[in-house]
C-alpha cells in the first residue's frame, strides 16, 4: 500500500499540472503546423509580433501574453547583486492565470514598463524579510525596475518556471520587438471568452502568419491548444496529437495496481490456504443459525480491519520514503491532510483494498457445509489447488512482465547513450556572454588560451545540446522551390572544429583570421549534403535571407538534439551575427578544479559584476536522457519490489504446503527417499506455474515494449535473449524462495513427525 501510495502521489501530481487556474478551461497556447520534407511538423514558436493584434483580430480572444522564457539576469542592489530566471511576459498575464499576489494587484503590476513582479523565494534572496514593495533594482547593471507585486511561490504542478516577470511592453517601448513575421521565437498564450466556438478562433487564427507575411514565410497552420493537455499530451505526429508524459503515468498507474493486486493475491491464497483451521468455526456458526450473509461480512470486515491498520502503517513508511523518493523523481509530493478529499481518497483505497483482497476468501469460507465440515470430511485437495494456481500464475505474470520492461527501458538508454555524439564532450564546457565578455570576448580568449587554461575557444551562437534556430527558407542551386526542407542552424567565429572535436570530412573551418570573407562563410554537415544534392560541396552557395552563404567545409553529423532522434542537416555559419555563448576546451594536461579556478580569475578581471558560471556538455547531454533513467530507476525499483511481495506470498505456501505433507515426506524417507528428491518434489509444482507465468508475460511485456519504443525513432529492437532471461530469473527467485521450506522438510527427522502414528 506504501509503494501504491507513493505512486499514487506522482500521478495525482502529474495530471494536475496547471488545473489549478480559475480560467483554465478557456486557456490556449497557440500552436503551428509546418509542411516539411512532406511531414507535418507542429511547434510552438511564434512570431514575437503577432500578439498584440491577435486582441482586436479575433473577437473570441478576451486577452493574450507573449512568454519569452528563461530571461537569465543579473539583479544589483547596492553592493549586492545575484542572478535569477525568470520571464518577459505582457501585463495580461497576471490576471490570464492564476498564480497569486501576497502583495499587489494583479491588474496593474505590470502596467508600467519598468516594473518587475518578484516570486517570495526571490524577495527574500534579495531583500531578506524587508518589503520589496516599491524597493529599485538595478537590472544587467543598465536600468531601475521598480518591484510592484510579490508572487507567492510557484506551485510544484506547472509547466512555468520563473522567479520574476518582467513586461514586455519596457522591450517596446525600446523598440526591440522583432517585427518579422518569418522569425518565431517565443510562445504566445491566449484566454478565449466564456461560451467562445474553438473552432471559431481557430479558423481565424490559422493563417495569421501566411497573411502578414505577404508569403514570405512558410505556410504555418496555426491553433489553439488547451493549457491543462500539454503536460500529458505533448507529442505530436503528424500534426495530430499522439499522446507523451501520459504513456508514462499509465505505465505507473499499471504498477501501482500490480503491486497493490499482488498483495492482496498473497492474502487471498494464505487465507483460503489455511481455511480449514476456520472451517469448524464456521460449520459451528451455521448450524447454530448464522446465514452465508452474514459470514460474507464478517470476514470482509476482518479483511477490510486489516486494511486499515496496514494504511495506517503504510501512511508512515510513506512520510519516512517521501524525501528520498522526491530526491529521486525531482518533485515535492505531500500527503495534503487539511485536505477532505485526501481523507476520502485515502479511506476509499483502504476500504477497496480490504474488499479486493477479503472478497475471494469470504465467499469461499462461507461456502463450506457444516455437514461435511464436522464430519471431518472437507478436505476437497484438487478443488482448493486449481484457484490458488492461478493466483500464483496472475502474481508472477505481473512481475516477469515487469522486469521484462525494465530490461527494454534500462537498454533502450543505454542504446541511445552509446550513439556517436559527432563531438567530444570530455574537458568541453560553455559560459554565456553576458556582462562585458562580448566587448572584452578577444582578451579573454587569449588569457585563457596563453594562461593554459583552455587548449581552444570559440564564440558560438548556442551550447552544443541546444538547437536555438532552424529555417525552411533557405535556397540554393538545384533546390525544388516547392519542397520545404528544415535545416537547423548554428554559428561560429572559428576554432569550432577544434574547440569541440568535431571531423571535418571536406574543406577547412571558419578562419577569419586568414580568410577575412569568411564571415559569410559556413560548414554543412553531411546530412545537408545529401539533402542539397551537392556532388561537390566546397564553394556552394547558400541563400539565407539576407546573406549569400558560401560553403568552406563538410563536417560530420553531430547530435543537436534528442539523441533518439535522427540528426537533422544542419549549417554552421560565420560570426556575422555575432554569439551569446563562448565554448572552451579545458587543458587535459591540467586539473580541472585548477583550470575552472583560473578561468574564473580571468572572467572576472573582464567581467566584475557576473559570477562565473561554467557549464559543462557532458553533463547537459546527460540531462537528454534524465526522463529515461527517471522511468528505467522507477520500474527497476517496483519491479523489485513486485518480485519481493510475490516472493512474500510463495513462501508462505510453500511453508504451509510443507507443513502439510510433513507425514508424507517422513514416509518417504523412511522407504529411502533422498533430501534432494523430496526437495525436487515439493519445488516442482511451483516452478511449473512460473514458467506458465513466463509463457504469459512474454507476449504483453512484447506488445507493451514496441508501443512504448514506438515513440522514439532511434530505438533498439527486442532481442528474445530478453524473455530467457528474464524467465531464467524468475526461476531462479522462485527456486530460492521455494527450496528453503522444501530443503528444511526434507532433512527433518522422520520420527517427529510419524511417533503418533
Amino acid at each position: 500500500m506504501a509503494s501504491a501510495i507513493l505512486i499514487l502521489l506522482w500521478i495525482q501530481n502529474e495530471v494536475s499540472y496547471d488545473r489549478f487556474h480559475t480560467n483554465g478551461n478557456r486557456l490556449y497556447e497557440i500552436f503551428g503546423n509546418n509542411v516539411v520534407g512532406g511531414e507535418i511538423r507542429t511547434g510552438t514558436a511564434t512570431p514575437e509580433i503577432m500578439a498584440p493584434g491577435l486582441k482586436n483580430d479575433v473577437p473570441e480572444i478576451e486577452q493574450v501574453s507573449r512568454i519569452s522564457w528563461g530571461e537569465n539576469y543579473l539583479f544589483s542592489i547596492g553592493d549586492k547583486s545575484l542572478k535569477a530566471s525568470g520571464n518577459l511576459v505582457d501585463p495580461a498575464f497576471l490576471t490570464m492565470f492564476s498564480y497569486p499576489l501576497v502583495k499587489g494587484d494583479a491588474k496593474t503590476a505590470l502596467n508600467d514598463p519598468y516594473s518587475i513582479v518578484l516570486t517570495e523565494k526571490l524577495s527574500k534572496r534579495i531583500f531578506g524579510n524587508e518589503d520589496a514593495i516599491g524597493k529599485i533594482l538595478k537590472v544587467e547593471n543598465d536600468e531601475n525596475y521598480k518591484v510592484s507585486g510579490i508572487l507567492k511561490d510557484l506551485p510544484n504542478n506547472t509547466q512555468f518556471n520563473f522567479e520574476y516577470l518582467m513586461s514586455y511592453d519596457h522591450k517596446a517601448m525600446k523598440g526591440y520587438i522583432d517585427s518579422d513575421w518569418t522569425d518565431v521565437s517565443i510562445r504566445t498564450y491566449v484566454l478565449l471568452k466564456p461560451n467562445t466556438s474553438l473552432a471559431s478562433a481557430n479558423a481565424k487564427i490559422k493563417d495569421v502568419i501566411t497573411t502578414h507575411s505577404g508569403g514570405r514565410a512558410a505556410k504555418t497552420d496555426l491553433f489553439l491548444y488547451p493549457l491543462n493537455k500539454l503536460r500529458l499530451y505533448s507529442d505530436f505526429k503528424n500534426g495530430i496529437a499522439a499522446g507523451g508524459r501520459i504513456e508514462r503515468v499509465k505505465i505507473f498507474s499499471l504498477i501501482a495496481v500490480f503491486i497493490l493486486l499482488i498483495a492482496c493475491i498473497n492474502f487471498m491464497n494464505l487465507s483460503t490456504a489455511i481455511s480449514e483451521k476456520r472451517a469448524k468455526e464456521v460449520g459451528i456458526r451455521k448450524v447454530v443459525g448464522a446465514r452465508k450473509k452474514s459470514l460474507i461480512k464478517q470476514f470482509l470486515a476482518e479483511s477490510i480491519f486489516m486494511a486499515f491498520i496496514a494504511g495506517m502503517l503504510a501512511v508512515i513508511i510513506v512520510q519516512l520514503c517521501l524525501p528520498l523518493f522526491n530526491h529521486l523523481v525531482q518533485k515535492q509530493l505531500f500527503i495534503d491532510y487539511g485536505n477532505l478529499y485526501s481523507w476520502l481518497a485515502g479511506i476509499g483505497f483502504i476500504l477497496l483494498t480490504g474488499i479486493l483482497a477479503g472478497s475471494y476468501p469470504a465467499f469461499f469460507l462461507s461456502a463450506f457445509k457444516p455437514v461435511s465440515v464436522l464430519k471431518g470430511t472437507l478436505k476437497k485437495i484438487n478443488a482448493l489447488i486449481a484457484p490458488r494456481k492461478v493466483l500464483v500464475v496472475l502474481q508472477f505474470t505481473f512481475a516477469i512482465a515487469l522486469i521484462i520492461c525494465t530490461i527494454v527501458v534500462e537498454q533502450q538508454i543505454k542504446y541511445a547513450q552509446s550513439r556517436e555524439t559527432g563531438y567530444d564532450k570530455n574537458n568541453l564546457g560553455y559560459v554565456f556572454i553576458q556582462g562585458d565578455i562580448d566587448k572584452n570576448y578577444s582578451l579573454i580568449k587569449n588569457e585563457l588560451l596563453h594562461s593554459g587554461v583552455a587548449t581552444a575557444v570559440s564564440k558560438t551562437q548556442a551550447p552544443l545540446t541546444q538547437n536555438w534556430s532552424s529555417g525552411i527558407s533557405m535556397k540554393w542551386q538545384g533546390k525544388d522551390p516547392n519542397v520545404k526542407i528544415q535545416i537547423n542552424r548554428y554559428t561560429e567565429d572559428g576554432d569550432l572544429v577544434k574547440t569541440a572535436g568535431m571531423h571535418l570530412v571536406q574543406g577547412r573551418d571558419i578562419d577569419i583570421k586568414n580568410y577575412p570573407s569568411d564571415s559569410t562563410a559556413c560548414l554543412i554537415s553531411e546530412s545537408a549534403v545529401k539533402v542539397m544534392g551537392f556532388k561537390n560541396p566546397i564553394g556552394q552557395v547558400i541563400f539565407d535571407d539576407p546573406i549569400d552563404w558560401h560553403v568552406v567545409g563538410v563536417i560530420k553529423d553531430f547530435i543537436l538534439e534528442s539523441p533518439y532522434e535522427p540528426i537533422k542537416p544542419f549549417m554552421v555559419k560565420g560570426p556575422k551575427y555575432g554569439g551569446s555563448v563562448i565554448h572552451i576546451k579545458l587543458n587535459s594536461a591540467s586539473n580541472t578544479a585548477q583550470n575552472l579556478a583560473k578561468a574564473e580569475k580571468i572572467f572576472k578581471q573582464y567581467n566584475p559584476a557576473y559570477p562565473f558560471e561554467f557549464h559543462f556538455i557532458d553533463e547537459e547531454y546527460a540531462q537528454k536522457f534524465s526522463d529515461e533513467k527517471l522511468t528505467g530507476t522507477l520500474a527497476s525499483l517496483f519491479a523489485a519490489l513486485t518480485i519481493f511481495i510475490s516472493c512474500l506470498g510463495l513462501f508462505g505456501l510453500a511453508t504451509y504446503m510443507a507443513e502439510n505433507r510433513i507425514k508424507e515426506i517422513g514416509v518417504r524417507k523412511v522407504l529411502g527417499a533422498s533430501v534432494q528428491s523430496i526437495a525436487t518434489l515439493l519445488s516442482k509444482d511451483f516452478i511449473k506455474l512460473v514458467i506458465v507465468s513466463i509463457i504469459i508475460a512474454s507476449p504483453v511485456a512484447w506488445w507493451a515494449m514496441n508501443q512504448w519504443l514506438g515513440g522514439y525513432n532511434y530505438h533498439i529492437k527486442i532481442s528474445w535473449l530478453i524473455f530467457i532471461e528474464a524467465g531464467l530469473l524468475a526461476i531462479v527467485i522462485a527456486l530460492l524462495t521455494v527450496s528453503f521450506q522444501a530443503i528444511k522438510a526434507a532433512v527433518a527427522n522422520p520420527v517427529k513427525s510419524l511417533r503418533s502414528e
